[in-house]
């Protein structure tokens, strides 16, 4: 599958599952318009822990990219979404500033993402959704967090229209898991302005683009089952 406007580029291979740090990437590969072609990572089945994937990530986690045509024309694979967001802004100019107190700025709340946004967000989903057992200290541990999370994304975005002071690779990094909001169990009437600019955010044509790829694999993907529960949260090494 190949995507993105750049026909003269040779296509960047994505390791993706529609996930929000999978939509990361995709959405910044529309943003720019790069050609993509997309190698589906089905994480419920342990496709990620196949050693041609493990070549590249070795963290055993989606996303992943190799680009072709990396530094010096030679190829180049980057995982971890945040690198590849930078990699990938640095590469075509877009969405990463290369004055400094603009990417500084930038890099700030990608890093808040990164290690609390996302992760915290996600133990959230954890608990909530697919731990063995209810343990409530755990489930308003991580709701409670949650909660403050979007507080602070909140109160950031009073008076600006994304995170920085331009739509840039932060609030990429953020949008796929602001959406699941409701699932995080937050009423996203309580941060209006969380609520607008995610309004904005997803009323972008790559943004739509970028989520729905292989939306139809995430709505049959039934990651509540005990095979599957066990390659994604019982499995450390292979």
């Amino acid at each position: 599958m190949t995507n993105g406007s750049q026909a003269s580029s040779a296509p960047i291979d994505l390791y993706y599952w529609p996930t929000p740090n999978g939509w990361k990437i995709s959405i910044m590969l529309e943003e720019c318009g790069l050609p993509y072609n997309v190698h589906k990572i089905n994480i419920g089945a342990g496709d990620q822990f196949a050693e041609a994937f493990l070549a590249i990530s070795p963290n055993n986690r989606i996303p992943a990219i190799v680009d072709p045509d990396g530094p010096g024309g030679q190829p180049i694979s980057v995982f971890e979404s945040g690198a590849i967001l930078q990699y990938l802004g640095r590469k075509t100019g877009q969405f990463y500033p290369a004055d400094e107190r603009q990417r500084v700025l930038v890099d700030e709340w990608l890093f808040w993402q990164m290690g609390g946004f996302g992760p915290m967000l996600g133990q959230n989903h954890h608990f909530n959704n697919y731990a063995p057992e209810k343990i409530p200290y755990a489930i308003n541990r991580y709701f409670n967090e949650t909660n403050r999370l979007y507080g602070v994304l909140n109160k950031r975005l009073a008076g600006h229209d994304f995170i920085a002071d331009d739509y840039s690779i932060a609030d990429m990094a953020c949008v796929g898991w602001a959406k699941l909001w409701e699932r995080q169990g937050q009423k996203i009437e309580d941060f209006p302005n969380v609520k607008r600019w995610l309004e904005r955010l997803l009323a972008r044509p790559a943004v739509a683009k970028g989520i729905g790829l292989a939306a139809e694999d995430r709505k049959t993907a039934d990651l509540t089952k005990p095979d599957a529960q066990k390659v994604l949260f019982g499995q450390t090494a292979r």
